[in-house]
């Protein structure tokens, strides 16, 4: 057991905490906690979340994470720099000569089919203006609608209950009435508001919607996520795995959902359509997203 498991642990117990305890609080898996207090850090998915879980560790068992870290920065692995690429571009003189005769190619087909348009254009107004002159000239015993010659009154009919025709008169007014079209209820609107912050976790409350559609995209480095549902000794873990950069999720849930996220700087998230702030520091971030119901 390393000198830093040793610190961990003994705060652990003197807070009278158990592993299972300290699962719960930190999210964190129990086998990765071993793995901490045991100076094993192959065990966890990456050098990153070394300092990552150590921090929460710490945090919980009432220890100052960053004193923590200062104090044992020689024997936490490092976590690897992002390599980038470097972008090699080429440009040579034919690839530009070829490029401006291209472009005026286009400019002259496009010059040509401009002139050919506005011309077709006028020959389709002057064709539909003579149609429409030679529809007049035509005669009127070809071009105007007889009308039906009008029906007299039914003079049997005498109205509704057969007294006389005034009351007939009234009904068929009434058979005219417009229909009043009753209004629909108006559609209730989605709102994703944050509540509380309390211990690392950071609590929304959903309205206008009985469901969660959770969409995240890493858009950093990787990440390693773990989606519960609902949280809690019970919990469900929906997902729990390390996503690469630009991968995307999605996530429709009934009840409250619970995340925790590895890097909170690398990836966006969004819920019901609202965009939710997770973060902009390389930290661990949990989120729990409540329906209510009304």
């Amino acid at each position: 057991m390393s000198d830093l498991g040793q610190l961990l642990r003994k705060a652990r117990i003197e807070k009278k905490i158990s592993l299972d305890d300290l699962q719960e609080t930190t999210k964190i898996r129990k086998r990765y906690l071993e793995a901490i207090e045991d100076g094993n850090y192959k065990v966890l998915p990456g050098n990153f979340y070394v300092r990552a879980f150590i921090k929460s560790y710490a945090e919980a068992v009432g220890l100052d994470p960053n004193e923590v870290l200062n104090m044992y920065q020689n024997v936490i692995p490092q976590p690897e720099p992002e390599q980038i690429e470097p972008i090699r571009t080429k440009r040579t003189t034919r690839n530009t000569e070829w490029l401006g005769k291209w472009a005026s190619n286009v400019m002259v087909i496009s010059f040509v089919v401009l002139i050919l348009g506005v011309i077709y254009y006028y020959m389709s107004q002057s064709y539909t203006g003579n149609t429409n002159d030679a529809t007049k000239d035509l005669p009127k015993k070809i071009t105007e609608k007889i009308e039906p010659a009008a029906q007299p009154p039914d003079p049997g009919n005498t109205g509704a209950n057969g007294a006389n025709g005034a009351n007939g008169t009234n009904g068929a007014l009434a058979d005219n009435k417009p229909v009043q079209v009753p209004t629909p209820p108006p559609t209730p609107t989605t709102e994703v508001k944050l509540v509380k912050s309390e211990r690392g976790t950071d609590y929304y409350v959903v309205t206008g919607t009985d469901k969660l559609k959770i969409e995240m995209k890493v858009t950093g480095d990787s990440c390693w996520m773990e989606v519960d549902s609902p949280p809690g000794p019970n919990k469900t873990v929906i997902d729990s795995m390390t996503f690469k950069n630009g991968e995307t999720k999605t996530w429709e849930l009934t009840d409250t959902a619970f995340l925790i996220f590895g890097k909170a700087n690398a990836v966006e998230l969004s819920v019901n359509g609202s965009p939710v702030v997770v973060g902009d520091q390389p930290n661990v971030k949990k989120i729990q997203v409540d329906i209510q119901k009304s």
